[in-house]
């Protein structure tokens, strides 16, 4: 089955063009016409910001949480355009601040309250800015949701509000019956885009907070008003450049090394073979927004590292070897090729990530022939080889392997280049942000200069990062703040999903429980990538499908000694459609991985690093496929799973019904995870009955999945085996 015959479904065909304003086109000419023209208008408004914002002010500043364990704040991990500031003020007689440096670069915060929403005043001459602060738990009983423009509804009666627009308090909010009302400010109406975000606290702890998109100071209530630049809006598309397609054979090179096995040799793959699929709108009919390119840095000609049984070395043809830091490798290809293939993708309203390596440089590196003083120590003072010790008191130190050396960024000598190259690429090419790579490896110094330097010197670049980290969200949450990175891969919600989906002795309250644990630490409206799985992890099919276990004691030896497949077919690609619900339709970014579109089997590196095949190869992947861009389509035509709250209406081991509410739009979605039907009675409380419409339709989803309103006060919600339906009230 060729990929281009893959037909859009009734979903996908009325959603293709919703951000266009559009008809379905009639031919792949008219369709080039009308996405392209579309493009340039998004690329029109998204520069036309109207007024200039102050500096600071264009991105709404992640919260402060006020943590016990945490004694010393930065200045530019919220304001990172600022060193300093003339004071920090604050009228809430429950916090105490202290200054730990003249100029406010540093300070101290506490307060006296178990719970708190409040701000504090970031001073420039006669100017300010603040910083909301939160402290206290997140309760995941209190909820509240935005229900017009000027009016939030709790289902709790509210102790204490916040209303921000953008990084400014808004005054004259008033409290009444579990109410919030207030008013969107007129300096609203001078911009394109802005943002309004309540947050509250009821007796029993914080509610979820709220964001509220605005165009031109009005709320943004359908989906064709956003554009590439809004960043809830993103699905991300992970591809390893060798392995995805060959545009041109100029810039084919190989080993040819008897020491390298052709698994782990250069296939091909380039930046060429990138721009023909944006131009053959393989990601338009996929339903992607961003794409995620692996690093596309200089790496080295020969041969490095060592697997045994089988006995081979390796080419450095996943690009994160880097020799020189700022250079295209031409085997993937030229300057020229790779500002064609951006100009292209946002021409087709694509953004592009650039995946970076910052931990460590090729041994050979001239950077490290001159200055090899800027690693960290590869012997420990015990005598060990501080290789793969990932956690503890290494974390910050431990090489990846000996021919990779791990920078040490820590010293600022070693710092500031470091983070000057990875500049680079943003200012020499219009990228839209970075995947950062081994973020947990590098010391928080490294990110704050980083992210001071981009926002400083290109304040109005809409630049977005994302980074990779596994540790628990304590960990992952201290590289999240509006001066360091936007985002992380949540690998918790991502193993965990894995294992109760694959795992039938598992329960699906492990899914929520880690999906409110994110909620709770990274905020509401986060933007979080819930991935399919990535290059670094076996093939999610085929632990699904029984052809791998969850518990193989080496599931990269398994891609060398044997063909890995699914297994039960039907099983493998039923819990597959089931994963990627879940990240279409939870808080966070959806993240698909090349060829989980659909379901190519295979096990660890290398083995989940074929050469990509745009083609399904029997009914199943073609099912896949089709499931996959359906949910991809209905997620990024949907206000309220980009923008609206979450709240879980039942949960059991098998079965997960929850909603996401903005405004009068309301999604309900019920998964089951396992091989019998279910049917759920769900009583809705005052609160629920009031928001929850009457005319919910079943969007998507699996045969025999609906929903049913028999009472006003109850949802009867009928989910089959293995299955999952989308329910939304708005056609």
């Amino acid at each position: 089955m060729q990929f281009k015959s893959l037909a859009l479904s009734a979903v996908a065909l009325s959603m293709l063009f919703a951000g266009c304003g559009g008809e379905k086109p009639k031919d792949k000419k008219q369709e080039a016409q009308q996405q392209q023209g579309s493009a340039a208008t998004n690329v029109a408004v998204q520069e036309d910001l109207g007024k200039t914002f102050e500096l600071g002010n264009m991105d709404p500043v992640i919260p402060l949480y006020i943590d016990e364990s945490v004694t010393e704040h930065y200045l530019t991990d919220y304001y990172p355009q600022w060193v300093g500031a003339d004071k920090i003020t604050t009228d809430d007689e429950r916090i105490v601040l202290t200054k730990l440096a003249d100029d406010w670069s540093t300070f101290a915060i506490s307060t006296t309250a178990e719970e708190l929403v409040s701000t504090i005043d970031v001073w420039h001459g006669e100017s300010k800015l603040s910083i909301v602060v939160l402290a206290g738990e997140r309760d995941k009983d209190s909820y509240m949701s935005a229900v017009d423009s000027g009016k939030v509804k709790g289902n709790k009666d509210v102790v204490d509000a916040v209303v921000m627009w953008q990084n400014k308090r808004v005054e004259g909010v008033e409290l009444s019956d579990g109410n919030i009302y207030f008013k969107t400010p007129e300096e609203a109406n001078e911009y394109n885009r802005s943002y309004m975000r309540i947050f509250a606290t009821s007796a029993d702890g914080r509610f979820n907070d709220v964001l509220i998109p605005l165009e031109k100071g009005a709320v943004v209530r359908y989906a064709d008003k956003l554009t590439r630049r809004d960043k809830h809006t993103q699905v991300l598309y992970s591809l390893m450049i060798d392995r995805f397609n060959n545009g041109t054979t100029a810039n084919d090179w190989k080993l040819n090394s008897p020491e390298v096995l052709d698994k782990v040799d250069y296939q091909g793959g380039d930046i060429v073979g990138i721009t023909k699929k944006i131009r053959d709108f393989y990601f338009d009919e996929l339903g992607i927004s961003t794409i995620w390119i692996s690093p596309i840095t200089q790496n080295p000609y020969d041969a490095w590292g060592q697997n045994y049984n089988p006995d081979t070395k390796f080419s450095g043809y996943h690009g994160y070897w880097p020799i020189y830091n700022t250079v295209v490798d031409k085997r993937f290809g030229t300057d020229e090729e790779l500002r064609e293939m951006l100009a292209q993708a946002h021409e087709y309203g694509k953004n592009v990530i650039l995946d970076y390596v910052a931990n460590h440089l090729h041994i050979n590196s001239p950077v490290l022939q001159e200055h090899p003083d800027w690693t960290t120590e590869l012997i420990l003072p015990d005598r060990r080889k501080n290789i793969g010790l990932w956690d503890g008191e290494t974390r910050l130190t431990t090489w990846f392997d000996e021919h990779i050396p791990t920078l040490d960024t820590r010293r600022e000598e070693v710092c500031e280049p470091m983070t000057d190259t990875a500049l680079y690429w943003v200012r020499n090419f219009d990228f839209d942000g970075y995947r950062h790579d081994a973020c947990k490896h590098i010391p928080l110094n490294y990110w704050r200069m980083l992210t001071h330097k981009m926002k400083s010197s290109m304040p109005n670049r809409q630049l977005w990062q994302i980074g990779e980290t596994y540790g628990d969200v304590s960990l992952i949450g201290s590289y999240v703040k509006s001066g360091m990175i936007d985002a992380q891969f949540d690998f918790n919600i991502y193993h965990t999903s894995r294992d109760v989906i694959v795992d039938e002795s598992r329960s699906m309250r492990d899914i929520v429980a880690e999906v409110e644990r994110s909620e709770a630490a990274y905020g509401s409206h986060h933007t979080m990538g819930n991935i399919t799985g990535n290059h670094d992890k076996p093939r999610f099919i085929s632990l699904a499908g029984g052809d791998m276990s969850l518990w193989c004691p080496d599931d990269k030896a398994e891609g060398w000694h044997r063909e890995v497949g699914v297994g039960d077919m039907d099983m493998g690609h039923a819990k597959l459609k089931l994963l990627k619900a879940i990240i279409s339709t939870i808080p966070g970014v959806p993240c698909i991985y090349q060829g989980d579109e659909f379901g190519v089997p295979g096990a660890n590196d290398p083995d989940n690093r074929d050469m990509m095949v745009f083609e399904a190869a029997n009914d199943h992947q073609q099912e896949q496929f089709e499931a996959t861009r359906d949910l991809f389509y209905l997620r990024r035509a949907s206000m309220p799973l980009m923008y609206g709250n979450y709240k879980t209406l039942y949960v059991d081991d098998a079965v997960w019904v929850f909603m996401r509410h903005y405004m009068d739009d309301v999604a309900i979605v019920a998964i089951n995870v396992r091989g019998e039907d279910s049917v759920v009675n769900i009583k809705l409380d005052n609160y629920l009955y009031g928001v929850i419409p009457s005319n919910m339709e079943k969007k998507l989803g699996s045969n025999g999945a609906s929903l049913q309103r028999p009472y006003d006060s109850s949802l009867r919600v009928k989910v089959p085996a293995y299955g999952y339906g989308v329910f939304q009230n708005r056609k």
